[in-house]
């Protein structure tokens, strides 16, 4: 496992009362505009923080992509417990994701672009997996001390991160702070 993945032992960081009320997952999809029949691609989808509201919004498919089977097998007993049947599980790396181009309207990389090594190969791939004119919605730490988080020299700043996708080839569409230390960045390809 990579220094920057997040640990599989600590999932309950990842669903605690204090981040839903900080980052509610439906509240920040909103910004998707997600549409009745539209796919979407969560990255990294843990437990499922986003994956289970984004397929609660849409008929379309939703794939759930996370490197840890762990993750994959707590995902999809919460996903049964929704009596969710339009979830698809992937297993596999941002920098190499196993799905077809075109495949997503969305995409939510929640938290996960900081651990990808090279970024630049990363927000390839999902510009690749976006179809035209999809949206990526990227939700970060920002670069700037906090109690909780990726420690600072694996933090991206919002301003490189921008950078980064423009360069290749997103046009960013928004950029907002929900709290003092996450920056949201709405991309378009």
């Amino acid at each position: 496992m990579s220094e920057r993945r997040f640990d599989p032992a600590k999932l309950a960081k990842l669903d605690n009362p204090e981040r839903r009320k900080a980052l509610p997952p439906e509240k920040l999809l909103e910004s998707l505009e997600i549409g009745e029949y539209e796919d979407i691609l969560d990255l990294g989808a843990g437990t499922g923080y986003f994956t289970i509201p984004a397929a609660q919004l849409t008929k379309g498919k939703v794939y759930a992509l996370d490197v840890e089977p762990m993750m994959i097998d707590v995902l999809k007993e919460r996903v049964q417990e929704q009596g969710l049947e339009n979830v698809e599980y992937v297993q596999g790396v941002i920098e190499d994701i196993p799905l077809q181009d075109s495949v997503a309207d969305h995409i939510i990389a929640s938290f996960v672009l900081h651990e990808v090594e090279p970024l630049s190969k990363g927000l390839q791939e999902i510009y690749r997996t976006l179809k035209e004119n999809g949206t990526c919605f990227c939700l970060e730490w920002e670069k700037v001390e906090s109690e909780q988080g990726p420690p600072l020299h694996h933090r991206i700043h919002s301003t490189d991160m921008e950078e980064a996708m423009k360069k290749e080839g997103f046009q960013i569409v928004s950029k907002s702070f929900p709290t003092a230390a996450h920056y949201v960045l709405i991309a378009r390809k």
